[in-house]
């Protein structure tokens, strides 16, 4: 696929839709559960000996206790054997590894895994044991331990089953959606040096009104992602969600009629957010492969749409008005696409840039003069020094195009990857 040198063998993975029947749906639900049920018992375990003061056992005595336990199964822990041994034993790793995580500062200390809002997920560390072949053009079936030969969806090459595609299989995950079952390939393949991209630089502006604006005057936006109906379905299930829960007597758990509601109510945001990620990855895909260097501004997006609710001694101000900004933000996918951007331009040999955010939309970028009074509404432009007037969100991709090039210090060329620029006056 690209022209270069091969340096090493990176990781990666690729997500399929899996279509099992209903004996094989339930079977993977079983092992999901079986798979929570085993994370929460080593976590009571580990809680427990943390209170008491008692010395951890390694993790090589907890693995032999499972395996004696799967031999003579307990009475009322029969659900053991639902669980294959080998994706028990990624279990006692992930856990493992989520305990070092928390010690490192990385993540949360691990929590309690409900059976209503816990993710299902089963692995299969081996990929020997999948079997992966393509059927069609459009499926594969892969082997899975306990349910059989199950279908999937096959919309790539994949290496070591694809002729001709270099790489290989190392093993999956399955893990239970909204709206169902899908694997997790985990692969191994090579990675090519590129060669330099020539394409021509752009500016990004990212934006609530318009989704992506760029410099070449061209717009990206983020599609409709409900259809009427479905707007109109998703409104009249939160509605029913909201009578049940009023109804529901305080304190009382939640009936099977409002967990079936919450389960329709997710499965229709669940196809909101793979739309969402359709668009991003091909939108990205093209801007990489048409540009070779790519400007963007460097924002937190986890901290612009923290919450402005305060506490009760401050409370905050324009609650519910940064509540719809918030969303507004989320749902423009202004932190995946910066995220796709950053290595799909690098594997192409492209150069992505990120400066920084302030003033690049009060700025214009024919006089360089700064004034907010430029902005006469959300989508104009008129600057108040030249008088130049136009797209607001283009005259701001010009200014982040503009920052791009000007904090260049080395050759494009000959540089893919991320690079990171600090304003005037900070060192880098």
């Amino acid at each position: 696929m690209y022209s270069g040198r091969i340096t090493a063998m990176p990781r990666s993975v690729h997500v399929a839709r899996l279509y099992p029947d209903s004996g094989q749906a339930g079977k993977l639900d079983g092992q999901g559960h079986a798979a929570r049920g085993l994370w929460n018992l080593l976590h009571e375990w580990h809680t427990t000996c943390r209170e008491h003061r008692r010395p951890m056992l390694a993790v090589a005595e907890v693995d032999r206790q499972m395996r004696e336990a799967r031999k003579n199964l307990p009475e009322g822990f029969e659900w053991l054997s639902v669980l294959p041994a080998q994706a028990g034993q990624q279990v006692l790793k992930q856990y493992q590894t989520a305990w070092k995580r928390c010690y490192s500062g990385l993540a949360r200390p691990p929590r309690f895994k409900s059976r209503r809002r816990a993710r299902l997920a089963v692995d299969v560390p081996q990929a020997r044991g999948l079997n992966v072949a393509r059927v069609s053009r459009r499926w594969g079936v892969l082997s899975v331990p306990g349910a059989g030969r199950v279908r999937f969806r096959w919309t790539r090459p994949l290496p070591g089953v694809s002729r001709g595609v270099p790489g290989r299989l190392t093993g999956a995950r399955l893990v239970r959606e909204a709206h169902g079952w899908h694997v997790v390939f985990r692969l191994e393949t090579p990675d090519v040096q590129p060669e330099p991209h020539g394409g021509p630089p752009v500016g990004v502006d990212r934006g609530v009104t318009r989704t992506l604006a760029l410099s070449d005057g061209t717009f990206r936006d983020l599609p409709v992602l409900l259809s009427a109906g479905e707007a109109r379905r998703l409104l009249r299930l939160e509605r029913k969600a909201a009578r049940q829960r009023r109804a529901r007597p305080r304190g009382a758990p939640t009936s099977n009629r409002l967990t079936r509601t919450y389960d329709q109510i997710a499965r229709v945001r669940a196809r909101t957010k793979r739309r969402r990620d359709d668009w991003a990855h091909k939108v990205t895909t093209g801007i990489s492969r048409e540009f070779g260097l790519v400007v963007i501004e460097d924002l937190r997006v986890g901290t612009m749409t923290r919450s402005a609710r305060g506490t009760v001694e401050t409370p905050g101000r324009k609650v519910r008005q940064k509540a719809g900004l918030n969303r507004s933000v989320l749902n423009a996918a202004w932190g995946r696409v910066g995220a796709h951007l950053a290595y799909k331009t690098a594997r192409v040999g492209g150069v992505l840039v990120r400066v920084p955010a302030p003033y690049t939309s009060q700025r214009c970028h024919v006089c360089g003069v700064v004034d907010r009074v430029s902005r006469p509404d959300q989508a104009t432009f008129l600057c108040t020094s030249c008088g130049w007037s136009g797209n607001a969100d283009t005259n701001a991709s010009l200014n982040i195009r503009a920052a791009g090039l000007s904090s260049m210090d080395v050759e494009i060329s000959g540089l893919p990857g991320t690079v990171k620029r600090q304003p005037p006056g900070k060192a880098a």
